[in-house]
């Protein structure tokens, strides 16, 4: 496996900027852009995630199971750990646009509260606004309630046959929701319906604890990245099949409603697989360079703020940024419309505040990990 000294999967990092990337350039260049590249980039986090929870609670059920007190230690350890790492910058968000009454958050202040951002927008099929990118770490968080204890009481012959059916009912809800004439954003934001993703990161993670062999068989095949990639690109050419421009209606159909995320996920897994055994040549480049591996590790603080910078759907000319941007136009204006320079911009904003909340905010926070979750 690639890591560097502390056993750290220093590649994943890498893919870490990739997934936040995909997001930013899909809510910023949303007039444009036609690809499902936010999907994408959501599915990347989720398989990872179930990679890397997995992993994690696998190892610590075989140090605690058994002992006095085991399940208290393995779940202290958990959720301290994520408790940390999480809510800070979250709740932090949260109550800044409390405080200044940025809509909708007083109006939906304890379905933010408790991370059920996600729930609200399916209950309701409307998106909210500046923090509708929340509905992903709602799920996240949903997914955090259940997994620790299905993975400790789990007998560990159950395992790989309990995320296949995860997988499975995960696909089956999506099918049906769609074919029951649900709204579209039901299946992409509710929990159960991502669990495909999460599950697929999961298999991953007892592969290579468990098989390591085989793992590494499997995933240093470059061809199924490629295999993978293709699958997800003939699922999204076929979700563009048949659209009506003028009916908004016909943009959502089986393909994108219920397939592209389980072949997102396969590519994704194949792609998450290669790097924890390390990618070679430019790509290996480009997953550790100093520069890559930064972002990756300040991503959290991207994805949590980059709504706020700017979102194509929410932001209006009032917007600090926007008014920013209409100052510099005024003393360069041939910059104006330029859309490579707003997207470098907007990124510039982005990175700046995520890299102070990592440096004076998350960063001391995370350092207590190892302190209280013993």
């Amino acid at each position: 496996m690639r890591t560097v000294s502390n056993g750290y999967l220093i590649q994943l990092d890498g893919l870490r900027f990739v997934a936040v990337a995909l997001v930013l350039v899909d809510h910023w260049l949303a007039e444009i852009n036609k690809i499902p590249l936010g999907p994408l980039g959501v599915t990347l986090f989720f398989v990872l995630s179930g990679f890397l929870i997995t992993r994690i609670l696998m190892v610590s059920k075989e140090k605690t199971e058994g002992q006095p007190g085991g399940l208290g230690k393995y779940l202290r350890k958990f959720y301290i750990r994520r408790t940390l790492r999480i809510f800070p910058v979250y709740y932090l968000s949260i109550f800044v646009l409390y405080v200044l009454d940025v809509p909708p958050v007083r109006d939906t202040i304890w379905w933010c509260v408790l991370y059920a951002t996600n729930i609200y927008i399916a209950v309701n099929q409307k998106w909210l606004g500046v923090i509708d990118h929340f509905w992903s770490l709602a799920v996240e968080e949903q997914f955090y309630l259940f997994f620790p204890f299905f993975i400790f009481f789990l007998p560990r012959r159950w395992l790989v046959p309990s995320l296949a059916v995860m997988a499975v009912c995960s696909l089956l809800l999506r099918m049906y929701f769609y074919y029951q004439g649900y709204e579209w954003v039901v299946n992409y934001v509710s929990m159960p319906t991502c669990l495909d993703s999460f599950a697929m990161g999961g298999f991953m993670a007892w592969l290579q604890l468990k098989r390591f062999e085989l793992f590494k068989k499997v995933f240093s095949k470059t061809i199924w990245i490629w295999l993978g990639l293709a699958s997800w690109i003939l699922v999204v050419s076929w979700s563009k099949t048949n659209v009506d421009a003028m009916d908004p209606r016909t943009i959502h159909n089986v393909a994108n409603d219920v397939w592209e995320r389980f072949f997102a996920s396969i590519f994704c897994s194949f792609l998450i697989g290669k790097a924890v055994l390390g990618f070679e040549g430019g790509m290996k480049w480009f997953l550790e360079n100093s520069v890559s591996n930064y972002l990756g590790k300040i991503s959290y603080g991207l994805y949590v703020y980059h709504n706020f910078v700017y979102n194509h759907f929410h932001i209006t000319a009032t917007h600090p940024t926007i008014r920013m941007l209409n100052k510099i136009y005024q003393y360069i204006p041939v910059l104006k419309g330029v859309t490579a320079f707003e997207i470098v911009f907007f990124f510039m904003l982005t990175t700046l505040v995520a890299a102070f909340s990592w440096h004076f905010i998350e960063k001391p926070i995370n350092n207590l990990k190892d302190r209280y979750a013993y």
